[in-house]
């Protein structure tokens, strides 16, 4: 939907800084396209406010003609997915020592966005979206999916909605106007990244995953020479359920980085079945609505009695 350019700031010489075009969808009509403008430079002002380290700083953003640019701070260095290909050439592995306190600057920057008023979710943390500084920190780039998510209106949609890259993206996602998505969905994209990171290699798609619970390979089995402890905190995040992963970036955190226990669901490294496929969907279904079955059950059995009850005497 558009391109991102490297440029000089004309007032501030010396500064550079990255600009992102995007471009409205080809058949809109003119009363839609004005329509994601105006929502385009809502959500700009939004993500201008934001001021954490591992985010770059928004600084501007305007139109020019149909299109659309939001000003951020330039990021040198390489990107992660460059990163751990680099590392697959070589035949080696990303050592989880490196690996895990990337992991925690990523939910510093995650947890920072979804407690923001309204909460605002990433939607497409990726290696190739993280980048890495010479001064060794950690930024979570590329806005282009932020939503703004308000708990009041669930189907709030942005003028760059999308559903982000296929082997991170979790399936509630792929459903987003049903307002399904939430921090959570961040999350499962963030143990997808982690997964790629210490495995070098994407894990597949949820989609995959729930028509094949057996494609998810644990991680220790690719790379032993992961903890099992985190093994277990990705494993975690990456439950093709929403109900079934932590409650919060920062809840999961502190299980990755050792600083808790491990979630009840991942106490020991769960299997590809127990953790995907249309069990993982449907337990906490049922769980969840274990009266209603009951109440059907009642009603059942009551409608087979009037039924095939004895009739009465005349």
């Amino acid at each position: 939907m558009g391109a991102i350019y490297l440029a000089d700031d004309n007032r501030l010489e010396g500064r550079r800084c990255a600009i992102k075009e995007t471009q409205p969808l080809p058949g809109l009509s003119q009363g839609t396209a004005q329509a994601m403008r105006d929502q385009f430079h809502q959500e700009a002002s939004i993500l201008a406010r934001l001021d954490h380290p591992n985010l770059p700083k928004v600084s501007d953003y305007f139109s020019e003609g149909d299109r659309d640019y939001l000003v951020m701070d330039y990021v040198p260095g390489p990107d992660l997915h460059q990163m751990a290909a680099d590392a697959r050439r070589h035949g080696r592995f990303l050592d989880e020592n490196t690996v895990v306190p990337w992991g925690a600057q990523l939910c510093d920057a995650l947890t920072y966005l979804h407690h923001q008023t309204p909460p605002m979710l990433h939607r497409d943390v990726k290696p190739a979206n993280i980048k890495l500084t010479p001064e060794g920190r950690i930024k979570l780039v590329d806005f282009g999916l932020v939503k703004p998510l308000d708990p009041d209106d669930p189907k709030t949609l942005t003028s760059l909605h999308g559903v982000g890259s296929l082997p991170y993206t979790p399936l509630e996602q792929y459903v987003d106007e049903l307002g399904h998505t939430d921090p959570r969905s961040d999350l499962y994209a963030l143990g997808a990244t982690l997964y790629h990171l210490l495995t070098g290699q994407e894990p597949p798609s949820a989609q995959a995953r729930f028509l094949d619970p057996n494609l998810l390979i644990l991680p220790r089995q690719i790379n032993p020479a992961i903890s099992p402890e985190v093994e277990a905190a990705v494993l975690s995040a990456l439950a093709l359920h929403p109900h079934e992963r932590p409650t919060s970036v920062q809840e999961w955190q502190a299980t990755l980085t050792g600083q808790s226990g491990p979630p009840a669901a991942a106490a020991s490294p769960p299997t590809p079945e127990t953790s995907a496929g249309v069990h993982t969907v449907w337990l906490p279904i049922l769980r969840q609505n274990l009266w209603l079955i009951g109440i059907a059950l009642v009603l059942l059995i009551v409608a087979l009695a009037l039924t095939f009850g004895p009739i009465p005497s005349h």
